[in-house]
């Protein structure tokens, strides 16, 4: 519920959320009067955290009563809707405000302390009155007895100093999700389910949740995760609010403005990210998207939406996502197929080669591994191929191995003592397996 005038704001999260040095850079932020904007995906934890900071000791002494919460997504989306909503958080009292002026002399008559939620939904650039509400909060910023803080899927927030939100530490989630479950320490199997979820703050409390609410124990719950992933994500009371299912806030950012305008190419474009383990290489977007016109502009709006991250001159996206987002059919996904025969092609060119790769290639080799080693394993499937292409598909998979052991062996210094012998053993090692194949 939005904060009116006499109401208190929402109550700080229970659960601890092992974030105190981001707690402490807020605060000081708050204690110099510069606004702050929390920048991350769905389910990130940001709103715990801006309840966090609003609730705290140095947040009450500084502004006492005065602190405001004010939820953007349960208005109406226009520059009309967010004025006269903001004028009843702040308690100004003043209905249907026309522009900020109106609301000047009671935003200007004490310290006021106010965050503004999931600001996305009124800032989007495709967001109905976007601009006319992306000025409204510029000058709010501007107010000197005014702090605000803002929590946002987006980064095109007026400008602040911006805050991207992590995943939790290791062992804060672990005790989140003892908390819930109300157990003293979390078990091997529960530390690793933790870990597929790369520690994500709502993944970790829905599964949590989860388990508590059907009464599983671990080797269930693990059970049931590998059966259905994300969609286990979901819990008993969930009617599509965000807080209650993984999904929905996921499809939240998909229903965006600004993703929608995006076109019909985008969501291939994210499964595409998804079925990579390492993500797509920035570098050779245009390769791996031949067809995908206006690539970077997609991949720079996927970035500003939070829906995946640069990590290196990767493009990738957190497994909650991942296990979300991934096609339901690889085999007849039309982008991917086109994007497999751009990966299968380079690796048939550098499978038959019997030259030296040159730079550019030896890089691919290593940086690629990991992300072809997984394109086999999908589009390969051993048995189902013909027994005629069996063979062939063998001779390919331990040519790139080969490769791959070359490139790494090459790169130790020559006065390695190990180099030489690793050589000796790749030479020989290929001999063999040309020979095998030519039997074969």
């Amino acid at each position: 519920m939005n904060r009116r005038a006499g109401e208190s704001p929402p109550r700080a999260p229970r659960l601890f959320l092992g974030r105190d040095k981001l707690v402490e850079e807020i605060l000081a932020s708050m204690d110099n009067d510069t606004p702050v904007a929390l920048i991350g995906p769905g389910g990130a934890g940001k709103s715990s955290l801006a309840l966090t900071i609003l609730h705290h000791k140095r947040a009450k002494q500084k502004f006492g009563g005065e602190r405001r919460f004010m939820h953007c997504d349960k208005i109406q989306v226009s520059c009309a809707h967010f004025l006269n909503q903001l004028s009843q958080v702040v308690g100004a009292g003043i209905e249907n405000p026309q522009d900020l002026a109106a609301l000047r002399p009671y935003l200007s008559s004490k310290p006021m302390f106010l965050v503004l939620d999931n600001a996305e939904t009124v800032l989007d650039p495709g967001a109905n009155d976007a601009e006319a509400t992306y000025h409204v909060v510029d000058e709010l910023r501007q107010f000197p007895n005014v702090y605000i803080l803002i929590t946002s899927r987006i980064s095109t927030v007026p400008p602040m100093k911006q805050r991207e939100i992590p995943s939790l530490p290791r062992d804060a989630a672990s005790k989140i999700f003892c908390s819930i479950r109300g157990v003293e320490t979390a078990s091997a199997v529960v530390e690793g389910l933790l870990e597929k979820l790369e520690y994500h703050a709502l993944s970790v409390i829905l599964l949590a949740t989860v388990a508590l609410q059907n009464r599983w124990d671990d080797n269930r719950l693990a059970r049931e995760w590998e059966k259905r992933r994300t969609s286990l994500l979901t819990t008993r009371h969930s009617k599509g609010d965000p807080a209650d299912s993984l999904a929905t806030t996921i499809d939240l950012s998909l229903d965006s403005p600004m993703f929608v305008a995006l076109g019909d190419d985008a969501r291939e474009v994210l499964e595409i990210i998804a079925f990579f383990p390492q993500g797509v290489d920035e570098g050779g977007l245009e390769w791996v998207f031949p067809t995908v016109t206006h690539i970077q502009d997609i991949i720079d709006t996927l970035c500003i939406l939070s829906l995946t991250h640069r990590a290196g001159s990767f493009v990738t996206m957190l497994a909650p996502l991942r296990n979300h987002l991934l096609p339901k059919d690889p085999l007849s996904a039309p982008l991917l197929l086109t994007t497999k025969a751009q990966y299968f092609a380079r690796l048939a060119l550098i499978t038959n080669t019997y030259v030296d790769l040159g730079l550019s290639e030896t890089k691919w080799v290593v940086s690629e591994n990991t992300n072809v080693e997984h394109l086999l394993d999908v589009f390969t499937p051993f048995g189902v191929l013909r027994p005629a292409c069996r063979p062939i598909l063998q001779f390919i998979r331990l040519r790139y191995g080969f490769i791959t052991l070359r490139v790494q062996v090459r790169a130790l210094p020559d006065s390695d003592p190990r180099k030489a012998v690793c050589e000796s053993s790749l030479r020989q090692m290929l001999l063999e397996m040309e020979n095998e194949f030519c039997e074969g």
